[in-house]
């Protein structure tokens, strides 16, 4: 199988890139003298044309000083530059919103590492996405922190392994696989998106709560993993199964919510777990024009925390870490590109926390 990813990059950046790392790792010391051209040739298996335009990128940069007749030396006083000593490449399907703070953490984590962050944005385009990555290797990026589709795609397990074949280090971020498999050797950092929707539905429940629904943007990867949360949660309390209402981002509307919040009321739902803030909003909305109070007819608890607090019934919500999500992916790659020693693979899950607000009835039931 082709690789989709791999781009030809020129043998003399590639070498510089190499020399440029060994250097920053005092692999050559300040003032050391390199091998010589001919000796560069035969070690590396390059011929002299590449090595000698791969030292004269490295002098321009000011790392090294070449003095005829004598060779090439590393610099005395290496420039500021030098210092920044990886680059990462970062790709997330979007900018905005939950993913801004995720990249807020990143930003944290390799800024203080002096690293530099190359960012792109799929746009939730499989096609853009391979040619994101693709760019980023050819850029040069050291290591990758990926947010890849792997809902979408016709086999996800075979696509986590070509990109964990990739030439450079990969962290998965807010995805892995869909089934649990001991031979998956992925690395990541995601949210337990599954956990978080146990602990709403327990949450409503121990609130008195016994016919609970599920309001879920979906398909959708942080759906999936909430509509198995719920699942889960109702079968372990012996709750009622009541009918989910599933649909896409792009189709939920107020005229929506008000349709499938009639239905689970002739269900006799008296909470709701809503996925995300914004049908959350819209559920409020249909509410109000149905003229039902809540928490008093129906306690809802929001998933994801994007700005739940500015509703109009400040909402309760499951919070995903999200900033901690960002510096810990970043962590964990500049830990994989440090030269030497068996590493240990992350696969870390954080289990989200809920914030208590007005709209699932525990702040009223806790001031009485």
């Amino acid at each position: 199988m082709t690789d989709t990813y791999a781009p030809r990059e020129l043998k003399f950046r590639t070498l510089a890139k190499q020399l440029r790392q060994e250097i920053a790792n005092e692999v050559w010391e300040p003032g050391a003298k390199l091998p010589t051209e001919k000796e560069f040739s035969v070690r590396r298996g390059l011929s002299l044309t590449t090595v000698r335009r791969a030292l004269e990128e490295l002098s321009g940069e000011g790392l090294i000083i070449r003095r005829q007749g004598s060779g090439s030396y590393v610099s005395a006083e290496l420039p500021k530059r030098a210092t920044a000593t990886r680059t990462v490449g970062v790709l997330v399907p979007t900018t905005a919103q939950y993913y801004g703070s995720v990249l807020a953490g990143v930003e944290d984590v390799l800024s203080q590492a002096s690293a530099r962050l190359v960012l792109a944005s799929s746009r939730y385009s499989a096609a853009e996405e391979e040619r994101d990555i693709a760019s980023l290797l050819s850029s040069g990026v050291d290591g990758l922190i990926l947010v890849p589709d792997l809902l979408f795609c016709s086999d996800p397990r075979e696509k986590i392994d070509r990109l964990f074949n990739l030439p450079v280090p990969v962290v998965m971020l807010e995805r892995r696989d869909f089934e649990t498999r001991v031979s998956d050797r992925s690395e990541y950092v995601r949210t337990e998106h599954e956990g978080g929707a146990y602990d709403a539905v327990a949450h409503l429940h121990a609130l008195g709560h016994e016919r609970i629904a599920l309001v879920c943007r979906n398909p959708n990867p942080t759906g999936v993993w909430v509509q198995r949360g719920f699942e889960h949660a109702i079968a372990d309390m012996s709750l009622p199964k009541l009918p989910i209402a599933t649909a896409p981002m792009n189709q939920w509307s107020l005229e929506m919510a008000t349709v499938v919040l009639g239905d689970l009321r002739k269900e006799g739902a008296t909470a709701a777990l809503v996925f995300g803030d914004r049908e959350a909003a819209w559920f409020q909305a249909a509410a109000r024009r149905a003229n039902l109070s809540i928490p008093g007819d129906l306690a809802m608890v929001s998933y994801d925390d994007e700005g739940a607090e500015f509703a109009e019934i400040p909402l309760t919500a499951v919070s995903p870490p999200k900033r901690r999500l960002g510096r810990l992916a970043a962590e964990i790659l500049l830990h994989r590109l440090k030269p030497g020693g068996l590493k240990p693979r992350h696969q870390i899950s954080l289990r989200p926390p809920i914030v208590i607000r007005d709209s699932c009835g525990a702040m009223a039931a806790t001031t009485q």
